[in-house]
């Protein structure tokens, strides 16, 4: 079995993280290779990985001179199925189709309706619409959660053609990590002792809902003082929300950290986990948390429900309502007792049903079943 996997090679956060975990574990079974259509950090984590790689390099997404040494690879080492991750490899994959009789499957990894691209609003509008397209010409599906494979299904996609596979963490991989100390100095962060520490990890953009993050610190800020405010990563709306921070007057207890490296430093230094997007699929900051054993908060949206239950391995707050997450905040900072239940909780489940291990054994029973149907 042979198996390309076609990614832009610009994508950040839990698309990067789960093609790499999964093509990890998947090249100790299969025969892989991996095309990125850009160099950066991306491919530079693969190739530390081990993982079979090539890039070829476009100059814009109209560029298809890269296009043509891909089809020529296809050619040339016979593959059996092509994997796209995302919008430009979606694209690139309706242009392989119109010239080779491939199978394409694509793993949807966010709501391709409400992905973002950099550019102007007009670009957003086009490149949506492009994927969107693009997605219709796949043969199959894949869905980071059962949420995502219903979504995809209510939208017209046969169910026949849709699987889902959740996202996977490496449980034998060590984590390396600064201590909790060494991080706030390294933000310019007073750290006393007495301050409880409640972060959220994730782009700056409206669909992760870190306005309700903010509504919601600032509601339990007025009760309980020793509340400290980390938000980790970059995007658009960084001076929105400092504006909003400031405005809601918790701007000295409120920090806005950029884009962190290494995610586990920030979880390390971080007493409780949150997330509170509009939309998910399956988010690796969860698995990233759950290896550190933080208690976590987390909007109900996506395949969140699958992996947190409430009062047993995190808390569920309703989407956009910022007073639930502050009682949710000031029940968790006040017990902490429960912080090792949660954290230990989540741990065991994670490791139990969403290692890295699992993951590709799913994956390469989708690959026999796609196979076997062609015969």
């Amino acid at each position: 079995m042979k198996v390309l996997h076609l990614i832009s090679g610009g994508d950040t956060g839990g698309a990067k993280t789960h093609v790499i975990n999964l093509l990890k574990e998947l090249q100790k079974h299969i025969d892989i290779e991996l095309i990125c259509f850009l160099e950066g950090d991306f491919s530079k984590e693969a190739r530390k990985q081990g993982i079979n790689i090539k890039v070829y390099e476009q100059k814009s997404r109209l560029d298809f001179s890269a296009v043509k040494k891909l089809i020529n690879t296809i050619n040339s080492e016979k593959f059996d199925i092509i994997h796209s991750h995302g919008a430009r490899a979606n694209f690139i994959s309706l242009l392989i189709k119109l010239f080779l009789r491939k199978t394409v499957i694509t793993t949807i990894h966010s709501d391709y309706r409400l992905d973002d691209f950099i550019g102007s609003h007009l670009k957003n509008v086009i490149f949506r619409n492009i994927n969107a397209f693009s997605l219709r010409f796949m043969d199959y599906y894949i869905g980071v959660s059962d949420n995502f494979k219903e979504m995809l299904i209510s939208r017209g996609f046969s169910q026949n053609k849709v699987f889902s596979v959740y996202n996977g963490i490496d449980f034998n991989k060590e984590i390396n990590y600064v201590s909790r100390d060494e991080f706030f100095k390294n933000h310019g962060i007073k750290n006393t002792g007495n301050e409880i520490w409640i972060g959220i990890m994730g782009r700056l953009d409206p669909v992760k809902g870190q306005n309700i993050f903010l509504e919601g610190a600032s509601k339990a800020y007025k009760k309980n003082k020793n509340l400290r405010f980390l938000l980790a990563g970059d995007g658009e709306e960084r001076e929105n929300l400092k504006k909003y921070a400031r405005e809601l007057g918790i701007e000295k207890a409120t920090y806005f950290l950029g884009f962190i490296n290494n995610p586990f430093d920030f979880f390390n230094a971080i007493d409780i986990n949150t997330i509170t997007s509009y939309s998910e699929s399956f988010p690796y900051v969860i698995l990233e948390g759950a290896k550190l054993k933080k208690p976590t908060i987390s909007s109900d949206v996506g395949g969140i429900k699958d992996i947190i239950f409430h009062g047993k391995t995190g808390y569920l707050f309703k989407k956009g309502d910022s007073q639930e997450l502050s009682n949710l905040m000031l029940k968790l900072a006040s017990e902490k007792e429960d912080w090792s239940r949660l954290g230990n909780n989540l741990y065991e489940y994670v490791k139990n049903n969403f290692s890295t291990e699992i993951m590709a054994k799913r994956h390469i029973e989708i690959y026999k079943s796609i196979i076997s149907s062609k015969f």
